[in-house]
């Protein structure tokens, strides 16, 4: 009876604790949202209107700001993304320090607004679990809820982000905690009430303002070959990442380093100004266009599927900030609605663009972070009705993330854990 009394207030400390996370992490993913938002516009804006010539250097801008920060604020500390995320809870020892929050926040917002071809996702993931990790550092629960604390800043960070508190729920469960608890259901439902919250009282809007009309099974062979193709993308995008990540780790120049990717970015930007930032405004742009004539360029869809992962991953080699969360749900969306053109200008099949823009960016997505059941929700809330294409979605999520696992044995975030993994049976 004791040892039973003893759980439930260990319980209601981390309930309560999960509450505050929740508020303190809603907070900074909201600012750094909206922050973000605005300026990446205003700056994107100013400089074509002016002379877009300037985008050639516009991410070299923001990657030089990071760099300088990093080296004088930071004191030469790297961020490294998610993988920080999964030391620090596989070995308990390690924590993550209360600079990741600003730094983090920083990096992300300098590298997007400035033009670095990826999103605030994995930014604001990593300062919110730091925020959980403080927490715990603090002692505002029981010493065993580590992965508990930490998993309720990520889940509101990722809800608020997505407007979707089921999106972070799910998030935090599959790719970060990567297990379920009832002490895990408790901490990261009590900070996705309160991201919740948070969404319904500042009427936070999906990403896209377009509505699923139908869709028919006839099109089912067409999303389950479209989604092999989103897994084959994210292959192309986690090579991309991982070798231009030990490509740029080689150059010893600081200088060239930062340089050489972010005007490579740069001259990707000036031929191509939908590759701009997280690159939301130029996919909804495409979209209106699709949506309202039914077609558009091949040419142009086919050059943006590969050069955003090409983007992203230059950004991320050059110091940038950021994830694969926006690269691939974009790329995914340029792939659907590449597929879906080409297989209704010579095949005559009448495919709705739309569907099949949000049906790649679900396969694209599982595929790159192996989350399925996260890739589903989060790409139904992108819009008003998404849920009408629940069963292609995650149909799509399932097939695509299957088939990239057979093709290679680890993504972007498990990258660092497998070359470990790997070096260690050579040894033995």
């Amino acid at each position: 009876m004791e040892r039973k009394k003893i759980i439930n207030q260990h319980y209601l400390k981390l309930l309560i604790a999960s509450l505050f996370i929740g508020l303190f992490s809603s907070l900074l993913a909201f600012s750094l949202k909206h922050l973000t938002e605005f300026f990446e516009h205003k700056i994107f804006s100013s400089v074509s209107n002016f002379q877009s010539l300037f985008l050639i250097l516009m991410p070299t801008v923001g990657i030089t700001a990071i760099y300088f920060l990093r080296k004088y604020a930071f004191q030469n500390r790297k961020n490294k993304g998610i993988t920080e995320i999964y030391k620090t809870l596989d070995q308990r020892k390690d924590h993550l320090p209360l600079y990741k929050i600003t730094s983090h926040y920083l990096n992300g917002f300098l590298t997007v607004i400035f033009g670095g071809s990826t999103g605030i996702e994995v930014s604001t993931v990593v300062a919110t679990a730091a925020v959980g990790n403080a927490a715990y550092e603090k002692e505002f629960s029981a010493k065993m809820y580590k992965r508990e604390l930490i998993c309720a800043g990520v889940t509101a960070g990722v809800a608020i982000l997505f407007t979707s508190p089921l999106a972070g729920w799910l998030f935090a469960m599959e790719v970060i905690a990567r297990k379920f608890s009832k002490a895990l259901f408790i901490s990261c439902s009590a900070a996705a009430l309160v991201a919740w919250l948070f969404i319904y009282f500042f009427n936070e809007q999906p990403l896209l303002p377009f509505e699923v009309t139908t869709w028919s099974t006839h099109a089912i062979p067409f999303f389950i070959l479209l989604s092999l193709l989103g897994g084959l993308l994210s292959v192309y995008f986690t090579l991309l990442v991982t070798r231009l990540k030990v490509l740029f780790s080689k150059i010893t120049n600081n200088f060239l380093r930062v340089n050489i990717g972010a005007i490579l970015v740069g001259l990707m930007l000036f031929y191509f100004p939908s590759l701009y930032g997280d690159s939301y405004h130029g996919l909804k742009e495409i979209l209106e266009e699709a949506v309202s004539f039914q077609n558009i360029s091949i040419l142009l869809l086919v050059a943006l599927l590969f050069l955003k992962p090409l983007a992203a991953s230059l950004t991320l080699g050059a110091g940038g900030d950021g994830g694969v969360f926006a690269p691939s749900i974009v790329a995914g969306a340029f792939l659907g609605l590449f597929f879906a053109t080409v297989c209704n200008t010579y095949f005559d099949t009448k495919l709705i663009l739309l569907n099949f823009a949000l049906v790649g960016a679900a396969a694209t997505l599982s595929a790159s972070l192996y989350a399925p059941f996260t890739s589903l929700i989060l790409i139904c809330g992108l819009l008003p009705n998404g849920t009408a294409l629940f069963f292609p979605i995650i149909m799509s999520c399932f097939i695509a993330q299957f088939f990239s696992k057979k093709i290679l044995p680890y993504n972007v975030y498990t990258y660092d854990f497998y070359l470990s993994s790997k070096a260690v049976k050579q040894k033995a």
